[in-house]
């Protein structure tokens, strides 16, 4: 099934996003290779492709797992949530519809 994995970042995550970003983008890229993932990035703290030093509010992941408690253990192991980049993670169960 599709999960839904929405992060809030912490005040000013820039620099600790930059730090942790290459383990997170690795771990993510192992769903890509075995076709889980939907869609994944982050959201733009302004309106803006590159937001530069205003960085990211959050991210969103959708991607296939198991079950929900599979989802949510893997949130919870992100290397962002590790270093500290995000507040709050949120997981729930996705059904795609369109397109």
């Amino acid at each position: 099934m599709w999960y839904v994995i929405y992060a809030e970042d912490v005040d000013n995550s820039l620099d600790l996003r930059m730090a942790a970003r290459p383990a997170h983008l690795d771990r993510i890229k192992h769903l890509v290779d075995q076709g889980r993932i939907l869609v994944a990035g982050p959201t733009p703290a302004i309106d803006s492709e590159d937001p530069g030093p205003a960085g990211f509010t959050g991210s969103l992941i959708i991607a296939q797992f198991d079950s929900l408690t599979d989802a949510q253990l893997w949130a919870d192991t992100d290397p962002y949530v590790e270093a500290g980049v995000f507040k709050s993670v949120v997981v729930k169960p996705y059904k795609k519809v369109l397109p």
